[in-house]
């Protein structure tokens, strides 16, 4: 063979064989952990930061962005719901309507508009959810146009002005209230979600570090068969460091994952119960008025007020009002609910009076019992029964953010703490090792 060929591949060789022959000697065998420690540790260190980080910005999203989405598009529903019972209250008051109910609705109308425009801020990339905004944005406008018609025929006092709010009541049942109650359902599965993910402990991380805590105390173990010497002062110092981080990150996520398991129970999943029966109660409403309005044409709407009458009222097991009574997480908050929930049986005994009053043919009795101030009128009940649980709902959004944030303060400096004890620990390994190295020289 060529000689020049034959010097060309000892080159090549040269190199790994000097290599293979260096690690079999103690020495480079140290030389070896030693590079392996220092990348294990700030690798370690890089995926453990980057994962606190990830789980801090999940929490300081739940508070900043995601729970105010969805109390947003709860709003939606709640102030369009309110505005189509608000306008069924204003038209069977007859020609003029009160001041204060057309106050109330054209703020409701306002106050959904807003809310819709900041809801629609996060439905970027989710079809369902573009879908539901676009239905609210272009609906909207037809029925408060359907609103303002049948307000100037009933001024007016022609009886076309029924028809045209059956009309636009029809169209937010049917199209608009809908859409709403989905995009509220989507975000608040975007907050369960998010929640969980806060919740969720980063097992692969944990054995990242245990796996380097356990490879620190082989290596001391190994250099104590070597040396004989107990203890190598910069490995003992990077095992120390890879310890604290690792007590202090698990402390500190356990903590968190219990204050965002609090602020779900004790907040949003008991606002979610809450905003179900407002929902409902809010339905029942317009059906009450509605009814009123159809004047004997309108049997479908007492239909849905028996149908959803038991989801907050009576002592049946779907009362969802007694059940966020069991859910309350204090005692002013139980005793709220539990006000609403009297309130709640009020006003069906005053549903029940009107409809006795429109049933025996007296018509104007059922309209004053519906709409007017009396303290037995279901109109006064179901004000207090809304009150009730708007502040039941503002207390329990108030537990998800003091629970929630406590979450984030728990992982307050584990980041930049994690990452500065990696470091300490690479170096460490690093003047640990040179020191035995330095007695092969």
């Amino acid at each position: 063979m060529d000689v020049s060929v034959l010097t060309a591949e000892a080159t090549r060789v040269s190199p790994l064989r000097r290599v293979t022959r260096s690690a079999a000697t103690t020495p480079g065998r140290l030389s070896v952990i030693a590079v392996g420690l220092v990348l294990l540790t700030l690798v370690t260190g890089l995926f453990g930061a980057l994962t606190l980080q990830t789980k801090q910005d999940t929490l300081d999203d739940l508070v900043d962005y995601r729970e105010p989405l969805t109390a947003a598009a709860q709003l939606i529903y709640r102030s369009l719901s309110d505005a189509d019972a608000t306008a069924a209250s204003a038209f069977l008051s007859g020609g003029v309507e009160p001041p204060a109910l057309r106050a109330r609705y054209e703020y409701d109308i306002a106050q959904a508009g807003a809310a819709l425009g900041k809801a629609s801020a996060d439905v970027g990339g989710d079809p369902l959810a573009e879908e539901q905004v676009t239905v609210l944005s272009t609906q909207l406008p037809v029925y408060t146009g359907l609103v303002e018609t049948a307000r100037t025929n009933n001024r007016q006092g022609f009886p076309a002005g029924a028809a045209y709010l059956r009309e636009a009541s029809g169209l937010m049942r049917s199209k608009i209230l809908p859409a709403a109650e989905k995009l509220y359902a989507i975000d608040f599965d975007r907050l369960k979600a998010g929640q969980a993910e806060a919740r969720s402990f980063p097992w692969f991380t944990l054995l990242l570090s245990v796996g380097l805590l356990g490879a620190l105390v082989a290596t001391q173990l190994y250099l104590t068969r070597k040396t004989n010497r107990l203890i190598n002062v910069g490995l003992l110092v990077a095992s120390i460091a890879v310890a604290v981080a690792l007590i202090w990150a698990t402390v500190a996520l356990l903590v968190s994952s219990a204050q965002v398991a609090d602020g779900e129970r004790n907040g949003s999943d008991q606002v979610d119960v809450l905003v179900q029966a407002r929902i409902n109660s809010l339905k029942c409403r317009a059906d009450e008025t509605l009814t009123l309005v159809a004047r004997g044409d309108g049997p479908g709407y007492e239909k849905e007020w028996k149908e959803l009458a038991p989801t907050f009222t009576g002592d049946g097991g779907g009362n969802l009002l007694r059940q966020a009574q069991s859910l309350a997480s204090s005692p002013a908050l139980s005793g709220e609910v539990k006000q609403a929930v009297e309130n709640a049986d009020a006003w069906a005994a005053a549903h029940r009076k009107i409809r006795e009053l429109d049933d025996g043919g007296q018509y104007e009795g059922a309209v004053a019992m519906a709409i007017g101030n009396a303290p037995e009128s279901a109109a006064t009940a179901f004000g207090k029964l809304d009150k009730n649980m708007i502040t039941a709902l503002n207390a329990g959004r108030e537990e998800f953010f003091i629970q929630t944030k406590r979450g984030s303060q728990a992982l307050t400096a584990l980041v930049p703490g994690v990452a500065v004890l990696a470091l300490l620990a690479a170096a460490g390994i690093a003047l640990g090792i040179r020191e035995r190295l330095r007695e092969y020289r």
